[in-house]
């Protein structure tokens, strides 16, 4: 019962993704040969959102539900880590079709080959745990 709320956030985030088609292929290969502006339009207006709650977040030091200060952690510069690794989700994103969120409403939506997709990100993130020691950051 305490997560149906994240159930319900999840549900109506995987609606309005479909219908923005945010989860369309088709709008994704557009993106990526530059010939549309939606995803970007969509992209865009997140990481404004993103950026204006963060600074609402800091500058009226919002508490968390169960009532504890929010702390946001400043994280180490590096580009290189950065450059690497939104290459590899960059190149994943194009070639699955989807990112992470999407893929599992795809398979809600009936593309039942998105569970190909999943389990080799499952696989990827685990490889990546496990070699984590010995990677560069």
């Amino acid at each position: 019962m305490k997560f149906l709320k994240f159930l319900f956030v999840g549900i109506f985030f995987g609606i309005v993704l479909v219908k923005s088609e945010a989860v369309s292929w088709y709008r994704i290969y557009e993106m990526f040969k530059f010939q549309s502006f939606h995803m970007y339009g969509i992209i865009g207006s997140a990481v404004l959102l993103g950026v204006i709650s963060v600074a609402f977040i800091k500058k009226s030091q919002l508490k968390s539900l169960e009532g504890k200060p929010i702390q946001l952690v400043i994280k180490e510069k590096g580009l290189t880590r950065y450059l690497v690794g939104g290459t590899i989700f960059g190149l994943g994103w194009a070639l699955a079709g989807a990112c992470p969120g999407p893929m599992y409403i795809l398979v809600g939506s009936g593309v039942f080959s998105m569970f190909i997709v999943i389990a080799a990100a499952i696989l990827g993130t685990f490889t990546y745990g496990v070699l984590k020691n010995k990677l560069p950051h």
